[in-house]
């Protein structure tokens, strides 16, 4: 039977259909239902709406189907019921319900039909959403709902209908009536989860009381199988979101009475404990008050005294009561939901909690051991592990009961997970800092390593690996893995430097000695207290518990075991030098057995996907670790066995091992070669001879992956760097050098292989000092084809191209070897990139130039180059380009090619562009171009004191002046008269230019300036704000080029405080006296702080600020002083009564925190309470001002809380390991509900801390879920001016990208699925409602996160 369903569908197209529904023939019914069901799909919405007749014979027709003879014909029948109930008139919705309620199933044995019928309508009908009025579809289905559903679940009407003396019959018994004869199906309870899922905010207080009064009794009757109990546990934690606060209470109050029941079952009790779990989770913020009650219910069912008890009776009974490990287990899951969901509440149970843990950790009824006075397990370690050497199957042999219906596993397991969760939650600046977690939990922990239990095992190891992770957050460094695009970013340092941001953004040197290993790490001194020092002080008993298993257990336990070893090699920036003869062999044991089990795995723990090649990279992966961390001596005498072992893994088949051994392997060459490795002796040739021989081998192997041959091509760049030094070139032969260079050259030619080529050539022309190791043929064209990458559209590739030409051509051993020809052939590739377009490409050029000109002026500086020039200048530059601007200009002017070039910034430039940056560079032109340029310095005095002189001429030649007069020192001509007769201009630009250019002169000549400089300021007048512009470059220049202005300090140090309490001058004055501060920190760090205390509040302000200006230096001398008083400053200054100080106050606090962490991180414990208690919103600081006929809300507070927040944002990045992530959490909750300023902060936050700390986003999602409603809900009105309605836009926007974010992050708690369903409900609707609606600007978002990846 074949019929082609209409494009179009109408009721006569139903109705043509019913009749074949009923057909003796089984395939006829079903293919009829699969022919209904595409028609239902595509009709329109309301096409079975004028029809009632065909609607009602198609309800009927469905119905009679359910009862079918054949599954697969019930089953599409159900599945044709969704897209009906979407189609039918509301009025047939009821009858609908009523009959699938009361189906009785006669020809099938499955009776759960009519309950998955019921299922699949109240899933399908419109539900209501949260914050959005409810439409009249959604009201007739509640409707609907409420009128049959609901009775016929509980067996009674809820809400009474007034009559007029009419009496209606009684409903039939409920579907979950315990009165009855009936079995109760899970399936009905599941009906009513849906019920209460899709419909809870419309249920009315009786419904829902009638819902909690029925699934109680469903828990305390004996009639209702394990499965039904389940489900009704289930199903009252849906429920308690829609309880009215007394409500609650009064069901809080009916568990405890319960649970103090002295004749309570074992079984009732597992059930009490885990609604309270469950409620925990469903509703964490209104269930946390009650803990204090609730919690030593669940503690009670695992304390000692109750564990005591259990074995009495297990001792006369003479086997013990396998119900009371499901009570334990109940109570530990529970615990595991009130550490997740409620964990302030749960601070003051934090000793029971971590006893009732280690108790059942440790609890083994199971094991024979005649001397255990406690549980199984906890003998000496020796005792633990001897089994290991013995058998791979160990259990079977260790003295255990042959008991399969042990069930004390899963006591253990939840152990572990609660333990787990306790770490998670409280360990970061809590539990980890007190020490708690490492004298009492992480013992036991090491201890249960010899677990039985496999997936015990795995827990227990995740668990571990959880603490140590906490403990080396803030520190932890990931070694292996991609490396990173070290040509594209500046180097990673806390501290920012004082010097020019040039060589941190352009001279890449210094990062690819870091990425080379050219230096051995550093054993860091193990703290003498804190988390570090504690683990260290356990690192033997771990490692001689993992070390045993290593060498017999199974391929999951393996993995973990490597991962927690990794984990103590990237904590402790090494730490296992002194175990190397206990762990090696087992791990490469690992590498070369691996394959003999590659068809092993597990399906339990945190090790799911573990196999012989997931242990075999992560195996590797901590040897390249270990080989990072370690000092060369150390590694050597363990050489033989690793070298081999580790080449045999980079020719393995599988190119995740061997691309991840290519890895370990370029560690080892690390290793092995100079500087960190100074004898070379013919072992040491071997080795790396059999690891060149490798790395070649991969590089030139076509059939070989592309991630191979990349990473191949990285590790030959950093072998060929590190034996290019005197002392390291024997170590390879120069046949070998000269092959490998030239396979770099071709590899540089492959589209595929070009990057990883450009980085390789980077690290090797970057690190090269010897002349003779760099072939001047090999420079020239690998030069050109460098600087044909330029022209790609591949951004990155161009970036690292022109960091590669940058270190080729500035290279010692590149100075003689490039010919005209190839100057000429770079120059013209360079000569694009001269524009302000893509200023990350332009810095380095211009070095590139720099460097050329002084090769050969004539080519490089041509018409082009001096166009391209002035037409930068015409573009605001600053920083680390203007630096190299300069650079360039400068080594133009030596090399007396500067004429064309000044004439067009003269004619072209000249006012065009900004006068402070022109002025620089035809200052540094005209000093180092001297007479060649055409032009002197009276020239540009002529144009300042000729009195038809525009603003901006005078003002770019007072530039010129400055900068001239800086370059030249004490050899100018210029005289400070020649700029202080410039104050008194009728002009605001003209004064403030001719005091920044005396500051720049006098930097230049201190002697003569500043005693000049010094009798203006004595003078008074209304100069003072200008002059102290003067102080404040010499003073920046003083701190940059080390000008000796020593004995001038304390004059200056008292006219700055004299100038400064003028109101203008305050700002300008802050930062002349912490500029000052840096220069001599021992006589004015003090004073400082002195002035902190200061009862005028607007001189308190202006050191805040002085002290901010301080913290972006680096200089060991000034964080000396610092170190001794800036954490007591802070916390002054964060104490400061005034409003606008404790802003200031927090702004440098944040300007600490990116700046000196070292510093900030220790002493987190006593500011952060500080800026806490600023981010509250205070109602005393709120008040009412009258506008007119309206009524405005003024927040004096909100200034204050911004900061706060940002300065929560900055800590967050910087100390997250030692911030309360409970507290934390709690503030960012809060700002998602604050204005609009601090909402976005806060939505900034959540982005971060999705990455941070997953588990507790994840937990907190629910509350996310109702702050983001609210915002997308928020409705303006009519009158709506232009900027609340961007700001409206704006916000929206913002909740619905971190919402996809999120969703990203954590897909499960958006989906119905697994093991997770329980929780995040509030999620969940959230994200419907918004997929639904908003789905336009969600696949606008989507699209432009796309582009951005792209």
């Amino acid at each position: 039977m074949s019929t082609q369903v209409p494009l179009n569908p109408t009721s006569q197209t139903v109705a043509g259909l019913l009749h074949k529904l009923h057909d003796a023939d089984p395939d006829y019914r079903f293919m009829s239902l699969n022919d209904l069901f595409q028609v239902l799909s595509i009709g329109k919405s309301d096409f079975l709406h004028h029809d009632y007749n065909t609607a009602a014979r198609t309800v009927d027709g469905l119905i009679k189907t359910l009862d079918d003879q054949n599954g697969e014909v019930q089953n599409l029948a159900i599945k044709c019921l969704g897209p009906l109930v979407t189609k039918l008139p509301s009025s047939i919705l009821a009858p609908l319900i009523e009959k699938l309620s009361t189906l009785n199933i006669e020809n099938s044995v499955d009776n759960s039909i009519p309950a998955m019928a019921l299922r699949t309508v109240v899933v399908t009908l419109p539900r209501p959403v949260g914050g959005v009025f409810a439409t009249k579809d959604v009201g007739d289905a509640y409707s609907a709902i409420s009128r049959v559903l609901i009775p016929r679940l509980v067996g009674h009407l809820v809400v009474q209908k007034p009559s007029k003396n009419v009496k209606l019959p009684q409903p039939p018994p409920g579907m979950l009536d315990l009165a009855s004869n009936k079995e109760l199906e899970s399936e009905a309870v599941d009906v009513l989860i849906e019920v209460v899922r899709c419909f809870g905010p419309m249920l009315r207080q009786p419904e829902v009381e009638a819902f909690q009064n029925l699934l109680v009794h469903i828990l305390e009757s004996e009639r209702a199988g394990s499965v039904v109990k389940k489900r009704a546990v289930v199903a009252i934690s849906i429920l308690a979101i829609h309880l009215t606060d007394d409500g609650l209470s009064g069901f809080v109050t009916r568990l405890i009475e319960s649970l103090r029941n002295p004749h309570l079952t074992p079984v009732q009790r597992r059930l009490y404990i885990t609604i309270l779990g469950s409620m925990a989770r469903s509703i964490p913020g209104r269930f946390g008050p009650y803990l204090k009650m609730l919690a030593p219910f669940v503690l009670s069912a695992l304390s000692q005294q109750e564990l005591e008890d259990q074995r009495e009776a297990a001792a006369e009974d003479g086997e013990p009561n396998p119900e009371v490990d499901d009570v334990r287990e109940a109570a530990l899951v529970a615990l595991d939901g009130f550490l997740a969901s409620c964990g302030g509440e749960m601070r003051n149970f934090t000793e029971e909690t971590i006893a009732a843990s280690l108790r059942f950790l440790k609890y083994d009824p199971n094991y024979n051991d005649d001397d255990d006075e406690e549980m199984g397990g906890t003998q000496s370690e020796e005792e633990e592990m001897d089994g290991f050497d013995d058998d791979d199957d160990f259990e079977a042999d260790a003295g255990f009961d042959d008991d399969d219906d042990d069930a004390s596993w899963k006591v253990r397991r939840c152990s572990a997970k609660t333990l787990y969760t306790l770490i998670s939650t409280r360990g970061s600046g809590d539990l980890l800092e007190d020490g708690t977690l490492y004298s009492q939990v992480a013992p036991t922990l090491v201890q249960r390593f010899n677990e039985r239990e496999e997936n015990v095992r795995l827990e227990v190891i995740a668990t571990m690996s959880s603490l140590i992770r906490k403990t080396g957050e803030g520190v932890l460094v990931k070694y292996s893995g991609d490396e990173v695009d070290y040509v594209s970013q500046p180097p990673q340092s806390r501290k920012r430097r004082r010097e020019s941001s040039t060589t941190a953004t352009f001279d890449t040197k210094t990062l690819l000695s870091a990425s080379a290993g050219l230096t051995s790490p550093t054993v860091e001194p193990v703290p003498a207290s804190g988390p570090r020092a504690d683990l260290a002080r356990l690192s033997p008993a771990i490692i001689k518990s993992t070390t045993k298993l290593l060498k017999s257990s199974s391929i999951p336990t393996k993995q973990a075991l490597v991962n927690l070893l990794d984990d103590i090699v990237s904590v402790q920036n090494g730490g296992l030098a002194e175990f190397f003869s206990q762990i090696f062999e087992p791990l490469t044991e690992a590498i070369k057995n691996g394959s003999s089990s590659s068809n092993s795995s597990s399906t339990s723990g945190g090790a799911a996907s573990a196999n012989a090649n997931t242990v075999k990279i992560a195996t590797l992966r901590l040897i390249g670790d270990i080989a990072k961390t370690h000092s060369s001596s150390v590694l050597q005498p363990y050489l033989p066995k690793i070298v081999p072992v580790v080449v045999s893994a980079v020719n393995d088949k599988y190119y995740k091992i061997s691309s991840e051994a290519i890895g370990t392997v370029e560690q080892l060459v690390k290793a092995l070669t100079p500087p960190r490795s100074r004898s070379v002796t013919q072992d040491r040739q071997a080795d790396l001879q059999q690891l060149f021989k490798v790395i070649i081998s991969r590089v030139a192997a076509t059939e070989a992956d592309l991630e191979v041959r990349q990473r191949a091509i990285h590790a030959l760049g950093i072998l060929l760097a590190r034996t290019a030094s005197p002392e390291g070139s024997s170590l390879i032969t120069k046949s070998d050098r000269i092959e490998a260079m030239d396979m770099l050259s071709e590899r540089l030619r492959n589209e595929t292989t070009r990057l990883a080529a450009v980085h390789a050539i980077d690290t090797v022309a970057a690190l090269t000092t010897s002349k003779d190791q760099l072939d001047s043929a090999w420079i020239r064209d690998v030069s050109l084809e460098l600087s044909a990458q330029l022209r790609k559209a591949n951004r990155s590739l161009r970036g690292a191209s022109l960091a590669a030409l940058k270190n080729l051509v500035v290279a010692p051993a590149s100075r003689d070897s490039l010919d005209a020809p190839t100057i000429e052939g770079l120059t013209s590739a360079l000569l694009p990139l001269i524009n302000a377009v893509d200023l990350h490409l332009l810095g380095p050029a211009l070095v590139v130039l720099a460097s050329l000109v002084v090769d050969n002026a004539k080519i490089v500086v041509a018409s082009q180059l001096n166009k391209a020039l002035c037409g930068l200048l015409t573009a605001p530059l600053g920083g680390a380009v203007l630096d190299a601007v300069l650079l360039l200009v400068a080594n133009i002017g030596e090399q007396k090619a500067g004429q064309k070039l000044m004439s067009g910034l003269l004619s072209d430039v000249s006012v065009n562009g900004d006068p402070a940056v022109v002025g620089k560079v035809i200052g540094t032109l005209l000093v180092y171009g001297g007479s060649s340029v055409g032009v002197n310095i009276d020239n540009f005095l002529a144009e300042v004191t000729n009195p038809s002189s525009d603003d901006a001429k005078r003002s770019l030649a007072l530039a010129v002046l400055g900068e001239a007069g800086l370059r030249m020192g004490e050899k100018s001509p210029l005289s400070p008269a020649t700029f202080t007769a410039q104050f008194t201009y009728q002009s605001e630009k003209v004064p403030l230019a001719a005091a920044i250019a005396l500051g720049r002169a006098g930097a230049g000549n201190i002697p003569v300036y500043l005693p000049a400089i010094f009798s203006a300021m004595d003078q008074g007048g209304n100069f003072k704000y200008l002059l102290l512009h003067s102080i404040k470059e010499i003073l920046q220049q003083a701190s940059t080029n080390s000008a000796d202005i020593s004995k001038y300090t304390k004059s200056i140090w008292d006219r700055l405080f004299s100038a400064s309490q003028i109101e203008d001058n305050k700002a300008i004055g802050a930062e002349c006296i912490g500029r000052l501060a840096l220069i001599d920190p021992r006589t004015y760090m003090p004073e400082l702080q002195y002035y902190l205390r200061d009862p005028t509040p607007s001189v308190r302000a202006m050191i805040i600020q002085a002290i901010r200006y301080t913290l972006p230096d680096n200089d060991e001398t000034f964080d000396a002083v610092l170190k001794t008083s800036l954490v007591d400053s802070l916390g002054l200054m964060l104490r400061d009564p005034e409003l606008e100080n404790r802003r200031l106050a927090l702004t440098t606090l944040n300007s600490a925190a990116h700046n000196k962490p070292d510093l900030i991180i220790p002493n987190l414990g006593v500011l952060m309470p500080l800026v806490m208690n600023d981010s509250v919103v205070k109602p005393e600081l709120i008040r009412i001002v009258d506008m007119g006929p309206y009524k405005h809300k003024l927040d004096d507070g909100l200034e204050v809380r911004k900061s706060a927040y940002e300065t929560l944002y900055s800590l967050m990045e910087t100390a997250f390991s030692k911030i309360n992530i409970i507290d934390f959490y709690n503030r960012v909750i809060d700002g998602l509900k604050d204005e609009h300023d601090i909402r976005a902060l806060s939505n900034l936050m959540l982005t971060k801390l999705v990455v941070l700390d997953p588990d507790e986003t994840a937990r907190r999602l629910d509350a996310i879920a109702d702050c983001f409603r609210v915002i997308l809900s928020i409705q303006l009105k009519e009158n709506a001016v232009k900027q609340e309605i961007e700001k409206q836009e704006e916000a929206s926007k913002s909740v619905l990208r971190v919402s996809l974010v999120l969703h990203s992050a954590i897909p499960r708690a958006s989906s119905v699925l697994g093991n997770q369903a329980s929780q995040h409900r509030v999620w969940r609707s959230y994200w419907e409602w918004i997929e639904k609606d908003f789905e336009p600007q969600l696949r606008a978002l989507r699209d432009e996160s796309k582009e951005m990846a792209g």
